[in-house]
């Protein structure tokens, strides 16, 4: 038996750059270098051996270098789909220096295959077979495949993450978890794959160890709660915002929270109150389409039973901003639903809308039933690394696909033009109804002046709609300043990269006019990864 400690250097890889969700000008203007910090990595950290020493180098914010390989003895790193090409990288790297290395995390969940290189696959929540790894390890184990039965490990057993191993103020906001899985069954999501459809909980216990320890290392702002779906177990929700409440009046509110929720939250008032006097103020919502077929077909059917503009105003009147998500390319699209979409978006006043195309996920309803109609794309799980901005459409669509192109690019075009985006940002500072002031913490002076320099270099006509929002805002809700200054500061990121999506769409659908774009071989057969059990 090896007892002896182990060296262990976490990596965390990159992601891929051509995406929406890295706010790269954001993180610029605040001084930070990503978005978010690796919160599974700096979790699994935790439940090693006490006496395991442990580096962690995350890829998006720092330099890798020899001496980090040097010094290790094991390598842990993973991740999600569109950090693939840096994992299978990293992967690559280890063994050429004869370094073990661990992968994990929901892509080699989804596609172990693609990483058979790896010494050790960690496949599904690692809470409950870490301990199976670490003995294999201690007994001289240099390979090996570990697998948690899929959505059934108990959260409540999930250890304080490792804060300590990182670099705050490299980060836009850092991420705690309360619970993980979704009780719907959307078509294209792998969440309920992954963690199942029964919401698991921690113990507001757990919850409020994980506030203390960031607060305790001096960490204030924004933390995001990265649920799945925050208010999937409503009854659990309701039992811990009221700790959560006192626990931020006893620290004079240093924190503000964001999350992501499915849209029934509009429809109960005391849970959202709850949100917004607990500081909640932001959450995504996945949205998708506004087309009652689509959203039929998809199986999101609680996106059916409401009017969207009502429930978003709802939201928005509590004080806290919507993000939302819409995808196009679904089977049910009869004709254009470019202006369709563009009207939702417009109607209900959400300013940041992450619009991609639909992709067929690994391990999907959607996947397993494009396979079974043999429409998937021979070969496009080996390729894809990015989001859906570009790289969508791994099947063959029913509108012929130079029309689900050009409704997207629309779409895109219309929503991301500075009058469109900051008039959509004036509508929502007059809604917003917070209750709670902003508190200004270290760098947010600095990163406002920054923007007033940047917005003026961020396209034809954008200063002066910013300064008109800006103005607007003052005048009728004050209160609601720093929020349109944020979702501005977006806009650094939103505009320019829409338009480089739109550029690469528009080469995109002229191969395709002029046949330089060849349907690809669909899967002739079943794979064993993409069907679970």
């Amino acid at each position: 038996m090896m007892t002896e400690t182990c060296k262990v250097l976490m990596i965390f890889p990159l992601f891929n750059a051509n995406s929406f969700w890295n706010y790269k000008e954001a993180c610029d203007l605040a001084g930070a270098r990503y978005p978010a910090a690796p919160l599974g990595l700096v979790t699994v950290a935790a439940l090693l051996p006490r006496d395991w020493e442990v580096r962690l180098v995350n890829r998006n914010t720092e330099d890798l270098v020899d001496a980090d390989y040097d010094w290790a003895d094991m390598v842990m790193t993973g991740g999600m789909l569109p950090q693939r090409n840096d994992a299978l990288h990293i992967i690559e790297t280890c063994r050429a220096r004869g370094k073990p290395v661990v992968v994990g995390g929901p892509d080699v969940t989804s596609s172990p295959s693609l990483y058979s290189a790896a010494n050790f696959q960690v496949l599904g929540e690692a809470e409950e077979i870490m301990d199976d790894f670490v003995a294999a390890w201690r007994s001289g184990a240099r390979q090996g495949v570990f697998e948690a039965p899929m959505g059934k490990t108990d959260v409540t057993k999930s250890p304080l993450p490792r804060f300590d191993l990182l670099k705050l103020d490299q980060y836009l906001h850092v991420g705690i978890q309360f619970s993980r899985g979704c009780p719907f069954s959307c078509e294209f999501c792998d969440i309920i794959e992954l963690y199942g459809r029964v919401p698991r909980t921690k113990t507001n216990a757990q919850v409020m160890a994980e506030l203390d320890a960031l607060y305790a290392l001096g960490y204030r702002g924004h933390v995001d709660f990265v649920d799945d779906n925050l208010i999937g177990n409503k009854k659990a929700l309701k039992k811990f915002l009221p700790d959560l409440k006192r626990w931020q009046n006893e620290k004079n509110f240093p924190f503000e929270f964001s999350t992501e929720a499915s849209i029934n939250l509009a429809d109960d008032a005391d849970l959202l109150r709850s949100l917004a006097d607990t500081n909640f103020f932001a959450i995504f919502v996945g949205i998708e389409s506004p087309d009652t077929d689509s959203l039929v077909l998809m199986q999101k059917k609680q996106n059916t039973r409401r009017s969207l503009q009502q429930s978003i105003e709802t939201i928005h009147k509590a004080g806290i901003f919507v993000n939302a998500g819409f995808i196009v390319g679904f089977d049910s699209e009869k004709g254009s639903v470019a202006q369709g979409m563009i009207d939702c978006i417009e109607d209900t006043s959400i300013p940041v809308c992450m619009v991609g195309l639909l992709y067929a996920l690994p391990t999907t309803q959607l996947t397993r039933r494009l396979l079974a109609e043999g429409r998937l794309f021979s070969g496009s799980e080996q390729t894809q690394s990015g989001d859906q901005c570009t790289a969508g459409l791994n099947f063959e669509t029913k509108r012929p696909r130079r029309d689900v192109l050009n409704d997207y690019r629309t779409v895109l075009a219309a929503i991301y033009d500075p009058v469109a985006y900051f008039g959509r940002v004036r509508r929502l500072g007059r809604m917003l109804g917070r209750k709670r002031a902003h508190r200004m913490i270290k760098g947010d002076l600095r990163s406002f002046v920054r923007l007033m320099f940047r917005i003026h270099r961020a396209g034809p006509g954008t200063a002066g709609q910013f300064w008109r929002m800006m103005l607007d805002c003052a005048l009728h809700n004050p209160r609601a300043l720093p929020y349109v200054v944020m979702t501005s500061a977006l806009y650094l990121h939103l505009g320019p990269f829409s338009r480089q999506v739109i550029a690469e769409i528009d080469r995109e659908i002229a191969d395709v006019e002029q046949g330089r774009w060849h349907v690809p071989p669909v899967v002739r057969h079943v794979k064993a990864e993409l069907v679970p059990a």
